[in-house]
């Protein structure tokens, strides 16, 4: 396959992200995506769930764009905020988009449908970038220092934002993806990615069957391996060849702003 590959979601590692082989790790991302035939990745930074926010968020963002910079053919990035800061958030999505950033990365210190997401969803409308929220599929438990959602809440916030695309982060990771399907269907600017550790027989084909192939996103986030095994998935799985153009990098390119993607547009 020579067509162009978008993942919609993946990270970068950094010197204060408390590992000290970060750089080998994130130069093995680089290697693993040109093995497999990434065209970009769309990559945010994250910050610390609300140890030391928001300066961890600011530096996180500062780090991705330098990033970015150093190898634009390859690297699209995020802004990530923290919803429990609002001003420090709305001007982070500013200083982000003036220094190119394509999208935003919700964390989870906040859960989806709380109402300090709306500022950060506005203004995410004004400029026409994404949001891509982490989610577990079927919430049942808490965690520390975080305000886990899944899916039922996500679409709560998409609902009242219904001119922002919501990318629900790995759906094939954090739990039952089967669980997550029915709770977004009836909110078409929710867009799965199929991401995570996951790559459960039949996950792939129901969320075709339930979704349609132009809600979902082609996307790795920590494990390069899995966003293999599901690629090869959606070759061998009889979807037409528009569909699986959608999927691997269509629709990324139809939520991101234009221009985001110039080699795949040119493809």
């Amino acid at each position: 396959m020579t067509d162009p590959l978008i993942d919609a979601h993946a990270h970068f590692y950094h010197a204060e992200s408390g590992r000290g082989d970060w750089e080998r790790v994130n130069a093995a991302r680089m290697r693993a995506g040109d093995a497999i035939g990434v065209t970009y990745h769309v990559v945010s930074v994250l910050g610390s769930y609300g140890h030391t926010s928001p300066t961890d968020v600011s530096r996180g963002n500062d780090v991705m764009r330098a990033m970015a910079d150093a190898d634009r053919e390859r690297v699209r990035w995020y802004v990530t905020v923290n919803p429990n800061h609002t001003a420090h958030a709305l001007d982070e999505i500013a200083r982000g988009v003036a220094s190119g950033a394509v999208g935003v990365k919700l964390l989870a210190s906040r859960r989806a449908d709380d109402a300090l997401n709306d500022p950060i969803c506005a203004l995410a409308e004004e400029h026409g970038l994404p949001i891509l929220h982490h989610i577990w599929q079927h919430r049942t438990r808490e965690w520390p220092n975080q305000e886990i959602s899944d899916g039922r809440d996500l679409a709560r916030l998409a609902a009242r934002h219904p001119r922002v695309a919501f990318i629900l982060a790995h759906l094939g990771g954090g739990g039952d993806w089967a669980h997550t399907l029915p709770a977004v269907v009836d909110t078409p600017n929710v867009y799965p990615d199929l991401s995570g550790s996951g790559v459960d027989r039949g996950m792939i084909d129901t969320a075709l069957q339930v979704l349609g192939a132009q809600r979902l996103l082609w996307a790795c986030d920590l494990t390069m391996e899995t966003g293999l095994a599901k690629l090869r998935a959606l070759e061998v799985v009889g979807l037409p060849e528009d569909d699986l153009r959608a999927v691997r990098w269509g629709n990324a390119a139809r939520l991101f702003p234009p221009g985001t993607f110039p080699r795949c547009v040119a493809a």
